[in-house]
């Protein structure tokens, strides 16, 4: 076996079948990689559901008791027996020659991977909506990029960073990083963010090769639910919050402050836009640069990020 596969859900089983579906036709024979489906606490039916799955498809499960795509993934990490662990979001299909690719990518001579990241087409669940900002395409996990080379270097757009919807990782590393921070990433349905940053960051200053590869390559499916302006105002909110988090994490907190009084300036002009009903795109530039300094500074002063992404989760499971 030379490869993990590593699927993390909570309550999905309809992407979960499909992703399922494009890893039983890969270009590579199915003994060539394992696949580890991680239910994050899902509900009776979609455990059930989920059971079915990777039974019929030959996938080995784990069952968490706590939501928490961190934990998860971690779980993944801890329970992989081979050397690298390629994870991909449950609502996104793998291209045929997925695996081949990953294979093809650790091979190669000359420095090692500890982490790759992969391109990540959208699969439109409905159209864009002609009010969404181009320059926010990737908060929906999207990256269209064709290239290779180190993250964080000229060799790839300043900016781009990888996502664990489609991200190999080489298990010892990630493991002797400390995995993925449970202080980021999703739990349930709330939109905390940058888990796999935050890892890929760790990984990079600590001297290893953290690059990205775009032939390795998925096909995300975007929820119709995501093209309202009320889930990009939230996920902006996040997103704020996000950031301050993980450069804490990452043991920058002087580039928090530094960058405060600016979050604070915008925050004091664009304040009357945020008046404005959730549910339409109007004024939508400055409202959502609003939602994300507001993020951006309640974190910076304070706000129990984690835990109210925790408290959220359960609220939702308890409804």
């Amino acid at each position: 076996m030379d490869l993990t596969v590593c699927i993390c859900t909570h309550n999905r089983p309809r992407y979960v079948q499909d992703c399922l579906d494009g890893l039983r036709r890969q270009t590579v024979a199915r003994d060539r990689f394992t696949v580890l489906l991680v239910d994050s606490a899902s509900g009776e039916a979609a455990a059930a559901e989920l059971g079915s799955l990777a039974a019929a498809h030959d996938a080995r499960l784990i069952r968490l008791d706590h939501v928490g795509v961190s934990l998860a993934r971690n779980a993944g990490a801890w329970a992989a027996r081979t050397r690298f662990i390629a994870y991909i979001d449950d609502d996104a299909i793998p291209a045929t020659d997925w695996v081949e690719s990953i294979l093809n990518a650790i091979a190669q001579p000359g420095r090692p991977p500890a982490l790759i990241g992969g391109r990540i087409l959208p699969k439109w669940e409905a159209p864009l909506p002609a009010w969404w900002p181009p320059s926010l395409r990737g908060v929906l996990s999207i990256i269209e990029h064709e290239g290779r080379g180190e993250y964080r270097t000229p060799a790839v757009p300043q900016g781009l960073e990888p996502y664990a919807a489609n991200m190999v990782v080489h298990v010892l590393s990630l493991l002797a990083a400390g995995g993925f921070g449970g202080a980021v990433g999703r739990y349930g349905n709330s939109l905390l963010s940058d888990e796999e940053v935050q890892l890929a960051w760790t990984l990079q200053d600590a001297g290893h090769s953290v690059r990205y590869d775009s032939r390795i390559v998925v096909h995300h499916q975007i929820q119709a639910r995501r093209m309202e302006p009320s889930w990009l105002l939230s996920r902006m909110y996040w997103q704020g919050a996000s950031t301050v988090l993980t450069r804490r994490l990452l043991h920058q907190p002087q580039t928090v402050w530094r960058e405060l009084p600016r979050r604070l300036l915008v925050a004091g002009l664009l304040a009357p836009a945020a008046l404005i009903p959730e549910h339409t795109a109007f004024l939508l530039a400055a409202r959502w640069r609003f939602a994300y300094a507001a993020g951006f500074i309640r974190a910076a002063l304070g706000w129990h990020v984690t835990e109210a992404a925790i408290e959220q989760a359960a609220v939702a499971v308890a409804a």
